[in-house]
């Protein structure tokens, strides 16, 4: 084998696939993380621009959002496949260039539609029945905002294509240097800096179009300029179809769109009950919920790398090291979550102190709700760890419509039902609604839990199996 897959187990084979899963994993994480950040640089700018503008762009950033998500969902499903493709034949030149190639076609096509959703922006909050003069500036916001979607979407595929090829710190170094560039932008557009004109909440979307274009940019510049990644020429001939390839990346990628879309939504959902509860303990709900968000990051590159190492030796049909490097990937988020878990109980506030100062008098009631609600979080953390990993091993397999299924039982049925019953029916009020939440992760867990290790028998490892 070559040194893209790294499938030679050695004479410790544990231990190998130990060192190669955290190899793809620790950059893939770290750009999670920054990603973050960069979506943080963009409310720090834009919230010193008043009440009005922070809430015009939430809330064009909620439809957005799930907009970029889901399809980054859909054409990433291009990771497996390229992983299973050098896993049976590396270099496998044609096949990782045909399915690079389909991906980004599917980015273009998919990305027109998904503009056209985010225009439908105003009459959605026509119909949620938001003030006027909100709706004109997120209008305003979005109409800008949209142009960046499909920049955004192909990054990922390509991102995914030099991570499956062996180079997942590029990731980490372009998100890294897109953080740079966004602040710079936003600093100069928003407020009138540097010789630009302020443009106000319609600067901060043009910083967003020029990030994207430029992260871009960048990917392209990585792989024209790294052999490894150049040899396969993924830009060549684009012009050419590859109908079958681009059939299968949709088959793989739907179910991962409607995966991303059901947990997305519960979340979002939960938000809308708790602020039917108090507007306090919303506050403390979404301060709460972005400590977790941080947290999850690292078990989410995990299972991006478990995806890749499971996909590698899918393709070499070798079930032994499928099962290494999914229960690899599973042991070290259990690991992760469960010392973020420790922080959580032993340490609440100074984690608060991340986002605002909980020795206040001033937001001594917010914290006084957001410490129960991470107490909880704590409790759910080794199972979100474990449910994220155990979604990127089966995606190793192109197992995806039945983890959907999954997915949206689990989030939407316990999950939901309970959040909402505990939520507004019992005095437990955000608790409950917390409680809602990590049911419905605890269901998720067990049962892609149950697949994985049932994965010979239901005949997963069986290649032409999805």
């Amino acid at each position: 084998m070559n040194d893209i897959t790294h499938l030679d187990p050695g004479t410790k084979p544990w231990r190998t696939e130990l060192r190669e899963t955290f190899r793809l994993a620790w950059p893939l994480a770290l750009a999670n993380l920054l990603q973050m950040l960069t979506y943080a640089i963009d409310v720090v700018f834009i919230a010193r621009l008043g009440e009005e503008p922070l809430a015009a762009s939430s809330l064009a950033v909620s439809l957005f959002g799930l907009v970029v998500w889901g399809l980054m969902g859909l054409t990433t499903a291009c990771a497996p496949i390229i992983a299973e493709e050098l896993g049976a034949r590396a270099p496998a030149l044609r096949p990782v260039r045909r399915a690079t190639r389909m991906a980004l076609w599917l980015c273009v096509g998919t990305g027109i539609i998904g503009m056209g959703v985010c225009a439908l922006l105003v009459p959605l909050m026509q119909v949620t029945g938001q003030q006027q003069g909100i709706i004109a500036l997120a209008d305003e916001y979005m109409a800008l905002l949209l142009w960046s979607l499909i920049p955004m979407i192909a990054a990922q595929v390509l991102r995914a294509y030099v991570s499956a090829l062996g180079r997942p710190i590029f990731a980490t170094a372009i998100t890294a240097a897109g953080i740079g560039v966004n602040a710079l932008a936003n600093y100069a557009l928003v407020f009138g800096n540097l010789g630009a004109p302020a443009l106000g909440l319609e600067g901060a979307a043009i910083a967003t179009n020029i990030t994207a274009l430029l992260v871009l940019a960048a990917y392209i510049v990585a792989i024209r300029l790294d052999p490894r990644l150049h040899r396969y020429h993924v830009f060549g001939f684009f012009w050419r179809p590859d109908w079958q390839r681009l059939r299968q990346i949709v088959a793989v990628g739907t179910p991962i769109m409607f995966t991303i879309l059901a947990e997305a939504g519960i979340f979002g959902a939960a938000a809308f009950l708790m602020g039917r509860i108090d507007a306090t303990q919303l506050a403390a709900h979404t301060i709460a919920l972005q400590i977790a968000a941080l947290a999850f990051q690292i078990p989410f590159g995990i299972g991006q790398a478990a995806t890749i190492r499971v996909g590698y030796f899918y393709g070499a049909r070798n079930p032994a090291g499928m099962g290494r490097a999914g229960w690899t990937g599973i042991g070290m988020a259990a690991a992760f979550m469960s010392t973020t878990a420790l922080a959580m109980i032993v340490a609440p506030e100074p984690l608060l102190a991340i986002y605002l100062d909980p020795w206040a008098s001033e937001n001594a009631a917010l914290v006084a709700y957001a410490v129960p609600f991470l107490l909880v979080a704590a409790a759910f953390q080794l199972v979100d760890g474990v449910q994220a990993v155990g979604q990127g091993a089966l995606r190793g397999l192109q197992d995806t419509r039945v983890p959907m299924w999954i997915a949206i039982f689990s989030y939407w049925v316990p999950g939901f039902g309970l959040a909402t019953g505990l939520g507004l029916g019992t005095a437990l009020e955000g608790v409950g609604v917390w409680i809602g939440l990590a049911t419905g992760l605890v269901f998720a867990a067990v049962l892609l839990t149950w697949r994985w290790a049932r994965r010979d028998a239901l005949g997963l490892t069986e290649r032409g199996v999805a």
